[in-house]
C-alpha cells in the first residue's frame, strides 16, 4: 500500500507524463508473462521472431517472478513530450550506486549478468534496451504513443469538467483519492507513506500495466496506470452508423464520426478502421470543415473530437 499526501498546492501541481523508456521496461511484463497482458498479445505476436535476437540474459535481469522492474526503467517523465534519446542519455549517466540499489531492491542481490564494472554493465544494459526499442518499438511507436495521448487528453478533460478526485479515482480501481490522500493499492505488502512536499505528483498512462503502480524505491512521487483505448490499437473494428447519417455522409465518415466520442489521432483511427492514416485524414478534415469534429494538437499528434454538433446529428438519427 502506497499513499501520496497531498497539500493545496500539490494538488494544482498533478501532472501527465508520457515515457519511452518506461514503456521499454514494463513491456517485460508481457513478454515474460503473455497470458497477463492478452491486449498486447498482437504486439508479442509481431515481434516475437524479432526478440530472438536480443540481449536476453540483460532483458532477462531487468524483471523478477513478481514482474517487478528497477526504478531506473521508469523515470519520471517531465512532460508528454518526452523523449527516448533523452532518457537513455540519463540512463548512461546513472551512478554505479544508484544501478546496483535499484537492482538489489527488485531481486535482493545484483544479478549475475551485471558483475563485473558498473560502468560496463551500464553500456550494456543501454544497449540491450536500444536493440528492444529498433526491433520491437520503433515499428509501432506513432500507434502507441497516439493511445498514450488520447489519454492524457481525455483525463485532462475530465479534470477540466469534473474536478481531479474524479480524474484520479477514475485511472485504476487499485488507485483512490480522498481528503488529499492517493492510495494505490499494491501488492508490496508494506505500507508507505510519502508527503508530495512540492514536489508534485506525475500520472504515466502506459501500455503495460493492468492496475496502478509505482516506482519501488522512494523516488519521485508517480503513478503509472493503464492507458484507456489500448484493446482497439492493434484490430480493426467496425462501429454500427444510424443508418440516415450513413446515407448523407457516407458510411466511413460516419463510423469515424460515431467513434470520436474520444479524442484519437488519425494514426489510432486508421489502425482501428484497417484504413491508411492519409485516407483517415481525408475524410477528418472533412468533417472539421462541416463543424462535425474539432482538433487540438497534443505534441506531434493531432487529436480529434466529435463537436456538439456532430453529436446532436448522431444523437437527432440514432432513434
Amino acid at each position: 500500500m502506497l499513499r501520496y499526501v497531498l497539500n493545496e498546492s500539490d494538488v494544482a501541481s498533478v501532472r501527465f507524463g508520457i515515457s519511452p523508456l518506461c514503456e521499454l521496461g514494463l513491456s517485460l511484463r508481457a513478454i515474460n508473462d503473455p497470458a497477463r497482458f492478452p491486449l498486447q498479445l498482437p504486439w508479442l505476436r509481431r515481434t516475437e521472431a524479432a526478440r530472438a535476437d536480443l540481449d536476453l540474459d540483460v532483458l532477462g535481469a531487468l524483471i523478477d517472478e513478481r514482474l517487478w522492474t528497477p526504478d531506473f526503467l521508469n523515470p519520471r517523465p517531465s512532460g508528454p513530450l518526452t523523449r527516448l534519446d533523452d532518457e537513455l542519455a540519463a540512463l548512461r549517466e546513472l551512478s554505479p550506486a544508484e544501478f546496483e540499489r535499484d537492482l538489489v531492491a527488485v531481486h535482493g542481490r545484483v544479478p549475475d549478468v551485471f558483475a563485473g564494472p558498473p560502468r560496463v554493465a551500464i553500456r550494456r544494459l543501454v544497449a540491450a534496451l536500444e536493440q528492444l526499442w529498433a526491433a520491437t518499438f520503433e515499428p509501432y511507436w506513432p500507434r502507441m504513443r497516439a493511445v498514450l495521448e488520447a489519454d492524457v487528453v481525455y483525463r485532462g478533460r475530465q479534470i477540466a469538467q469534473n474536478g481531479l478526485a474524479t480524474m484520479l479515482n477514475g485511472i485504476s480501481a487499485t488507485v483512490d483519492y480522498e481528503g488529499g490522500v492517493v492510495t494505490v493499492r499494491l501488492r508490496d505488502p508494506n505500507e508507505r507513506v510519502q508527503a508530495i512536499d512540492g514536489l508534485g505528483l506525475t500520472l504515466v498512462p502506459t501500455m503495460f500495466t493492468r492496475r496502478g503502480s509505482a516506482p519501488v524505491g522512494d523516488g519521485p512521487p508517480m503513478i503509472m496506470y493503464p492507458a484507456r483505448g489500448q484493446g482497439a490499437l492493434w484490430e480493426a473494428e467496425s462501429v454500427a452508423n444510424p443508418a440516415a447519417v450513413a446515407a448523407v455522409l457516407g458510411e466511413t465518415r460516419a463510423s469515424l464520426l460515431a467513434a470520436l466520442g474520444d479524442p484519437a489521432s488519425s494514426t489510432e483511427l486508421g489502425v482501428r478502421f484497417g484504413v491508411t492514416a492519409s485516407a483517415v485524414n481525408q475524410h477528418l478534415r472533412v468533417l472539421r470543415d462541416a463543424g462535425l469534429l474539432v482538433s487540438t494538437r497534443s505534441g506531434r499528434s493531432v487529436l480529434y473530437l466529435r463537436s456538439e454538433l456532430g453529436s446532436a446529428l448522431l444523437e437527432s438519427r440514432s432513434g
